[in-house]
């Protein structure tokens, strides 16, 4: 396997500064461009989406963002689990500034865009929820950027995984490209834990290599293929942010037929 997983290096206190950045060449793939940017007051952030369309989601702090003549407002967010998402979706070709009116933590995610939609912010009330799961494979899903949103390629959700549960269960992938049971997509999982000892463990297998490795706060997991199930640890609740983007905007996946029942809930007896 590829290098899969990657640390966020250390932010230093009152400045703008870019903790973690992965892009397609770094990553080896072609589409989800990935960053974690912290923003100080007086120090504002200033970027251009290019050829891509972006959204930059509030992990914590507050900000404006200004573009077109048009200033929107992020947050309040006092951290990713008191709250829900305040986020904005940026369109290719826009220029944009981000200041901060408190120090500011933003999830920056891309991709490649052929089509140019309007720009559009997403407040807490527009994110949809879903609780999936059963029993301690019970997480919640709050939609971000859903299949529905008007973009190109972009889709975006925040997971929150109580302590000692599983999530991203039962396994499944999308490395094929066979609508409408599976689509092919590139994924990130950005990692947030509230105490700096917690941790937990992501799996990543196919038929020809099984990797499991160790995350704790800032941690990023690259999906490439293959299926990719998440456990936290007992006594830590688990926040990661999903980046997909691929040739069709769909989340439609395949589970591994070996654990494909415990989709249902309650599970049937073995």
């Amino acid at each position: 396997m590829s290098r899969v997983q990657y640390r966020s290096a250390p932010l230093p206190a009152g400045r703008t500064a870019t903790a973690l950045e992965i892009t397609p060449a770094r990553a080896g793939w072609k589409y989800v461009h990935f960053a974690v940017r912290q923003v100080a007051p007086g120090k504002p952030w200033r970027d251009a989406t290019g050829r891509e369309e972006c959204c930059l989601v509030l992990l914590r702090g507050a900000c404006r963002v200004e573009f077109d003549g048009t200033t929107a407002t992020l947050g309040p967010r006092a951290d990713v689990f008191s709250a829900y998402p305040h986020a904005i979706y940026l369109p290719p070709r826009t220029t944009f500034r981000v200041v901060a009116d408190e120090l500011t933590e933003l999830g920056d995610g891309r991709a490649p865009a052929r089509a140019r939609f309007e720009p559009r912010v997403i407040r807490p009330e527009d994110c949809g929820y879903e609780i999936r799961g059963g029993g301690n494979a019970t997480r919640q899903i709050v939609d971000i950027m859903p299949p529905g949103f008007p973009a190109d390629r972009l889709l975006v959700c925040e997971v929150f995984t109580p302590s000692g549960n599983w999530s991203s269960y039962p396994p499944h992938k999308h490395d094929v490209d066979r609508p409408p049971g599976e689509v092919k997509l590139e994924e990130i999982y950005y990692y947030r834990f509230a105490h700096p000892d917690a941790y937990g463990f992501q799996r990543l297998y196919n038929g020809r290599e099984d990797k499991t490795v160790t995350v704790g706060h800032g941690d990023l997991v690259l999906i490439r293929s293959g299926y990719h199930p998440f456990v936290t640890a007992h006594g830590y609740d688990a926040y990661y942010l999903n980046v997909l983007a691929g040739t069709r905007r769909s989340m439609a996946a395949s589970d591994d037929p070996r654990y494909a029942t415990f989709r249902a809930w309650p599970p049937p007896d073995p």
